[in-house]
Parts: C-alpha cells; structure tokens; sequence
C-alpha cells in the first residue's frame, strides 16, 4: 500500500513540503519494488532513500539552528535514531535478510509520525525566521536599489 501526500502532512514551509514528498517518492518506489519481489531494485532504493533523507535532516537541522530552535538537540536525537534504526535494517538487508515489509511499515509510520508532531513543532520558528530573513534581504537589495537609482 502507498502512500498518498495529503494536505494535513505539510508544514507551511514549501522546501520541507517538497522534500517531504520526496521521500514519500521514495517509499512508494520501495512499495513497488517490494511488490516486484527485486531485492536488487529495493537496495537500489533504500540506497538513495537513506541518501535523500540524511540530506533532508541536515538541512532541516540547519533551518532549525539558524531560527533559533530550542528542541533543536532533542530533535536531531530523534533524526539519529531513525539514522541508526534504518541502519539496522540495512545491514540486514545487506546480509541476505528480506527486511522489506518490516521495514516499509516502520518507514511510513515514522514518517508520518515526524512530520504531524516533531516537524509540525519547529514549524513555525523556522517560518518565522525565514520570514524575518527574507524581509531583511529585501529590505537591504530595496534601499540599494534606491541609493544606486534613486
């Protein structure tokens, strides 16, 4: 069973959201290799999804950090958990192990989960500082603008 991207997983920050659907791109395309029964095709999978999502967690611990986030530390706890948990079941994987079902359905319950409470609670700190950000970057190319032309 996939997954479909519905409205009440997105967080309001339109690059998380994305990245956010990717990786739901990524579970889908592990359903289906599953489905496929290509053990091939679903390490070639897991391969570029562990990829993808460590990516995703620095960037979005990067976005917390910058806006300031209290629970930055706590939450990048959870992303070293999840790291490691998948990790497992990698080296499973790796070792002949058929892991896919077991790990499909940890896949779409934590991310679910994550994205409903522990995205969702830095959510707005990171908006606002974005918001804040981009102001300011608009602001200052403003009065350049107007101090060259004006």
């Amino acid at each position: 069973m996939t997954i479909k991207w519905i409205s009440e997983l997105e967080i309001g920050i339109p690059v998380i959201d994305s990245q956010h659907k990717r990786i739901v791109e990524y579970i889908n395309q592990l359903e289906h290799a599953r489905q496929a029964r290509s053990a091939q095709e679903v390490m070639d999978v897991l391969d570029e999804l562990v990829d993808y999502t460590l990516s995703h967690f620095a960037f979005e611990e990067s976005l917390m950090e910058e806006a300031g986030y209290p629970y930055l530390n706590a939450h990048k706890k959870v992303h070293q958990l999840f790291t490691r948990r998948v990790s497992g079941f990698m080296q499973r994987a790796k070792a002949g192990e058929d892991v896919t079902n077991e790990l499909l359905h940890v896949l779409k319950a934590w991310l679910i989960n994550h994205i409903k409470h522990d995205d969702r609670d830095y959510s707005e700190a990171v908006r606002i500082n974005m918001e804040m950000t981009t102001g300011k970057v608009k602001a200052r190319k403003g009065s350049w603008f107007s101090r060259l032309f004006g």
